[in-house]
């Protein structure tokens, strides 16, 4: 009796595990699928390049003209000089390329314009008879413009609230070009009385003085000598030439955006030197040599835009999954 007890267990649990296998096979099956992969990091485009712009102001050193221009031959400690470039403006463009966080570089074109070239000099000349001086001055005038494109190089000295300080400097070439140059020179020396003391030549209506040369200055019933001027005008061709020019900067940029900032920014220019093309008088015909206009310098402030483009745009995703379909369970037969 008891032995075929213990038979009808085992027949019974075999049955369980035979009709509970394939549940537990199907319930491992419907377990969730694993996760997908990670998306991709994020894919830069336009990398460090950026664009930028500017407008200033300018102001003007000194200049100084060459031995041509129409100064006389008497010694300097007799002449002085106001020779001048009146202050302008600008505005360029230019493309650059961030190297690293603190190393950028960019190439700009710029036009520039001045209010013009201004020039003139006054001389003391020699002492005619009685002692009485004479003397003169040269007064010029012209206009001056330029095309200037610099190759920049910037160090970014790093970044405090959105404020980033810079210095820089820069090479190229100006195309300065001159136009409507002109010169108005006056002289004024003592007028000549002339001696006509001396013996009458020919006869009747025909008859007349031949006059000493030893004049002398003409004096007004007061007593003062009188005087009288010559003035003369000059022009000069327009011409433009090429310098070598070279530019150091200094300034501060504010991070509007990440990718956007703006610039206020001082920056010393020399833009060499330019001539004139050759002049002539209107009395005369014979061509006057060039006026070369040297060390032009500006001192500009400006208010600059820089853009970057590059930017970091999300990967694309990856492929969806295929819909799961879980594996059929064993058939299960029934006893």
């Amino acid at each position: 009796m008891a032995r075929s007890k213990l038979f009808a267990l085992a027949r019974t649990l075999t049955l369980a595990a035979s009709v509970g296998a394939p549940s537990l096979a199907a319930a491992a099956d419907l377990l969730p699928p694993p996760p997908p992969p990670p998306f991709a990091p994020p894919i830069e485009v336009g990398g460090g390049w950026y664009l930028r712009g500017d407008v200033g102001a300018s102001i003007y050193d000194k200049t100084t003209y060459s031995s041509t221009y129409d100064y006389t031959g008497y010694a300097d400690a007799n002449r002085s000089y106001g020779n001048g470039l009146g202050g302008g403006g600008f505005a360029g463009v230019g493309v650059g390329y961030q190297f690293t966080p603190f190393l950028r570089g960019d190439v700009t074109g710029e036009y520039r314009y001045s209010t013009g070239l201004r020039g003139s000099e006054y001389y003391r000349g020699p002492d005619y008879d009685d002692g009485l001086g004479s003397y003169g001055n040269n007064k010029s005038t012209g206009h001056f413009d330029s095309a200037v494109v610099l190759a920049n190089a910037y160090f970014d000295l790093g970044t405090w609230y959105g404020v980033t300080p810079f210095i820089g400097g820069g090479a190229g070439v100006a195309f300065n070009h001159v136009s409507g140059y002109g010169t108005n020179s006056t002289f004024t020396s003592p007028s000549y009385a002339y001696d006509y003391g001396h013996p009458s030549y020919g006869e009747g209506d025909d008859c007349y003085c031949q006059p000493s040369y030893a004049y002398k200055p003409v004096y007004d019933a007061h007593g003062n000598p009188v005087y009288q001027s010559q003035s003369y005008s000059k022009f000069y061709k327009s011409n433009t030439g090429t310098s070598f020019a070279w530019a150091l900067h200094a300034g501060l940029a504010y991070n509007v955006t990440d990718a956007f900032k703006v610039e206020l920014a001082y920056r010393y220019l020399n833009l060499g030197s330019v001539k004139t093309g050759t002049g002539s008088e209107l009395c005369c015909s014979t061509a006057l040599p060039a006026v070369k206009v040297k060390d032009i310098e500006a001192h500009d402030i400006k208010i600059g835009v820089r853009y970057l483009l590059g930017g970091l745009v999300a990967a694309p995703l990856p492929p969806l999954l295929p819909d799961y379909q879980p594996a059929p369970g064993p058939i299960v037969r029934k006893y």
